[in-house]
């Protein structure tokens, strides 16, 4: 297949990049460009070609729109499972439904049907976004909260990659639970890919809740070293759980009350 100097399969690119997407890319991408600038490390970790799960942590609403450039900028078109009613809303539901975004039901009763479709796009040979915590991060530092066994499971099931990743700088764009976006200056925010995590102790065991649970914070603690990196600091040794703290799963929570004990700040991965 043919490739240009910087490792994009053009058969897989022409593939992906559909009317909807090269549409929907050509009015959000300058405005991406405008208000920050991208920093992806280990970026020759995105699949180049084939199916390959993405779970990046999620702190903002910004965060698919840097997640998707990162992917697109390596010749990979994104497909995010995203809260049905964005669905509803005139234009922004013709084009998440056009370029093939994956409706979510928050309520319990969707979930079965949201791990179906997930799975459905992995047989296509795409890539699949998954934020594994669900929805903005509970955390009052904004670390990786409790993980959701989505992700986990759709890559047991189907045997893809699962990769995790880490964004920091997003925030400083649109805040947690913004309504304003910062035009300038403009932001740095870094992106980091991980490697694809070895599943393979879950592999071939019954998909229960425990071993998924298990999974699933493996992933968790996967990102979460990535965000480490990133950020120059240690993670709290126990990861926030909103249900511990009273807060509501979904929409948005009451403002969490800051951790007693700071984080240590550390150097920065190379």
């Amino acid at each position: 297949m043919a490739r240009n100097p910087h490792g994009i399969d053009r058969a897989v690119a022409r593939k992906e990049r559909t009317p909807a997407w090269r549409l929907l890319t050509g009015l959000t991408v300058p405005f991406i460009r405008l208000v920050g600038r991208y920093r992806v490390q280990h970026a020759e970790r995105i699949p180049r070609s084939g199916a390959f799960i993405l779970a990046p942590n999620h702190m903002t609403d910004f965060d698919p729109l840097v997640t998707g450039y990162a992917l697109w900028h390596q010749g990979r078109v994104p497909r995010f499972l995203a809260k049905a009613s964005l669905f509803t809303i005139p234009v922004v539901g013709w084009l998440l439904s056009a370029t093939g975004q994956v409706p979510v039901e928050r309520a319990a009763r969707g979930q079965g049907s949201t791990i179906s479709q997930g799975e459905k796009i992995v047989a296509e040979g795409l890539a699949l976004v998954v934020y594994p915590e669900g929805t903005l991060t509970r955390d009052p530092e904004l670390w990786p909260m409790r993980g959701k066994l989505g992700a986990v499971r759709i890559a047991l099931e189907t045997g893809v990659p699962l990769i995790p990743a880490a964004h920091w700088g997003a925030q400083q764009i649109l805040p947690r639970y913004g309504k304003r976006i910062s035009l300038f200056p403009r932001k740095t925010v870094d992106i980091v890919i991980g490697e694809p995590l070895d599943l393979s102790r879950w592999q071939g065991r019954k998909p229960d809740a425990a071993s998924l649970a298990e999974a699933t914070d493996f992933l968790m603690q996967s990102i979460t070293a990535l965000l480490e990196g990133l950020r120059g600091e240690t993670a709290p040794a126990e990861r926030w759980d909103p249900a511990a703290h009273g807060q509501s799963e979904f929409g948005r929570a009451r403002e969490p009350k800051a951790r007693k004990a700071r984080t240590k700040s550390r150097q920065p991965l190379a």
